[in-house]
């Protein structure tokens, strides 16, 4: 315990921006782990033979790595990932635990926290830095890790999936929903304090810790159904999987009709009435709506807008994206300017505090206005009555909070 406890003492004083997290961990001795590992409820099961073998600065490392499990909720996030694709079992325990390890491993090394033989990184199946676990889990079954990695296991608080170590919700020294939420908050709150301590990856994550982006998979599902219901529209045929009616014409293959993701032009109100905190949380909804289609960047392009509208930009990283404006405000030059890309997008999403003019015509495809919060009565010093018209009617609004 004095080892370990040593090395905590390690991390907090290289990572001093996770010591809330990492002093609300409740240490619990168990020969049965096979290393060291997190419960949900943030209970740390730690085997004495591990501890024994491995140096202080290592153990300082595999601290910060657990405890990164808990705080970016790799628990909950796995959980939800097997129940929608009906996915459990050992194997897929694995996978998740993978994957959420490469998350985590391709930047918390480093600066007083030596690299461990065998972590689990991105680059052992040449995939890119920078990734969620979800995005790393439709990339590759990892099927070439499985055996390499058999022993990788870093508990319930990694993927979701109970041990049999684990005490569960009703045992002793967990903590309590409220608990974990506020020690979460603890942590993103020192994050942007002092964010040049921090990597881009712990910044990106405290941006959005309680600010959650809107459920854009599901808006955009609702406009993949909409623009459907034309002739052609979301659908392509492709002999990547023959169609099913194949086996009725013999010696003939015939394709099948896949639906792709829409293709998404994001216009972002770049005006001066609109602040650099709104502007960081649009990108934020840049980088959900990214992710709502698949991943596929290439089916999502921005356009900064004020009183005009500039280029429609392809993404690339939305954390990186230059957004161009500080005049007035108009969305008109901005849907008119989404509209003249070719291909011409699927779904306009207009990102805006809401002062401006509208489109007098509705879109040849499906809009969604996302509203940064104002007041009721927006202030003009020219004019005080003055009231902001309100998105049309043909716009589905979500209000962004």
């Amino acid at each position: 315990m004095e080892k370990l406890l040593a090395a905590r003492l390690h991390a907090v004083r290289v990572r001093p921006y996770l010591a809330d997290a990492l002093f609300a961990l409740h240490v619990i001795e168990d020969r049965s782990v096979p290393t060291m590992g997190v419960d949900a409820h943030w209970r740390c099961y730690v085997s004495p033979a591990f501890v024994a073998r491995t140096p202080i600065e290592e153990l300082a490392g595999v601290w910060v790595h657990e405890v990164s499990h808990l705080l970016r909720d790799h628990h909950g996030r796995g959980d939800r990932y097997g129940r929608e694709r009906d996915e459990h079992g050992p194997g897929e325990r694995l996978r998740r635990n993978i994957a959420a390890d490469f998350e985590i491993n391709d930047d918390i090394y480093g600066d007083g926290l030596p690299q461990p033989t065998g972590a689990a990184v991105p680059s052992l199946l040449r995939l890119p830095d920078g990734l969620l676990m979800e995005e790393y889990l439709r990339m590759t079954p990892m099927t070439d890790l499985a055996a390499e990695l058999a022993w990788l296991d870093c508990g319930s608080g990694a993927d979701g999936h109970d041990r049999p170590w684990e005490l569960g919700p009703d045992g002793a020294h967990g903590l309590s929903r409220q608990q974990r939420d506020a020690v979460r908050f603890r942590v993103a709150e020192g994050i942007k304090g002092k964010p040049g301590d921090a990597p881009e990856s712990w910044r990106r994550w405290a941006d959005k810790a309680f600010h959650p982006p809107q459920p854009w998979r599901k808006l955009l599902g609702a406009a993949v159904r909409s623009a459907a219901g034309a002739p052609g529209v979301g659908e392509n045929h492709s002999y990547r999987r023959p169609s099913r009616r194949s086996a009725s014409v013999p010696g003939v293959v015939l394709p099948s009709l896949r639906r792709t993701p829409p293709r998404v032009c994001v216009v972002i109100d770049t005006s001066g009435s609109v602040s650099d905190a709104e502007l960081g949380s649009a990108l934020l909804e840049v980088a959900a709506i990214s992710r709502a289609v698949g991943g596929r960047r290439d089916l999502v392009s921005v356009i900064s807008c004020d009183a005009a509208a500039g280029v429609a930009v392809p993404l690339c990283r939305a954390e990186s994206m230059e957004l161009i404006g500080g005049g007035g405000t108009d969305m008109r030059s901005g849907f008119a300017r989404a509209l003249r890309s070719r291909p011409r997008p699927d779904v306009i999403v207009a990102l805006t505090d809401g002062q401006t003019p509208w489109p007098s015509a509705q879109p040849p495809c499906r809009t969604v206005v996302g509203l940064f919060p104002r007041p009721a009565r927006a202030v003009n010093e020219r004019n005080p009555e003055y009231i902001p018209e309100a998105p049309p009617p043909w716009a589905h609004v979500i209000n962004i909070s």
